[in-house]
């Protein structure tokens, strides 16, 4: 009788131990987050995230969408001249336009992209190619693409693009 109770008990505590394994390793899933969110958590778009905010462009990419993002990196940022960097920081309506020029309305998977030109919220359109696995947009190659968001997609690019000249 002893026997089958501790057996009991020993089966009791392994099964315990074991849901409480399985739940400690089960994770839930991630709650998919807006664009604005998606660019201010990845640490290599903080200067895009801090323009966006500045240009008045963070509504854009928090509402409903869906949207397109061709995120220039931080060190895309470094390349641009700091003469040109600090004429846009003085220029609200400017740095909107350069901005909004990478940003293109609807969702765009890596596997989506076409040779093709695309229309971005600034009102211009940009050249968009792909050859295998490798995607670009104008002159800028996606470093990083399929970054998922609530409301779209971003793809990160090596590149500040210049929207052309009206």
């Amino acid at each position: 009788m002893k026997l089958n109770t501790a057996r009991r008990t020993l089966a009791l505590c392994s099964a315990a131990a074991l849901v409480l394994g399985l739940s400690a390793c089960a994770t839930p899933a991630p709650t998919p987050v807006s664009l604005a969110e998606t660019v201010a958590r990845t640490p290599q778009l903080s200067t895009f995230s801090q323009l966006i905010e500045q240009a008045g462009l963070k509504a854009e990419l928090n509402a409903a969408g869906p949207l397109t993002v061709f995120a220039p990196s931080n060190e895309a940022f470094k390349a641009v001249p700091a003469k040109t960097m600090e004429a846009l920081n003085q220029n609200p309506a400017q740095l909107k336009a350069v901005l909004s020029y990478h940003l293109v309305a609807g969702k765009l998977a890596a596997a989506d992209i076409k040779n093709a030109n695309v229309a971005t919220l600034n009102g211009a359109t940009a050249a968009t190619a792909r050859a295998g696995s490798f995607v670009t947009i104008e002159e800028a190659l996606v470093q990083d693409g399929e970054l998922s968001a609530s409301n779209g997609v971003v793809h990160v690019i090596d590149r500040v693009l210049t929207p052309p000249k009206k």
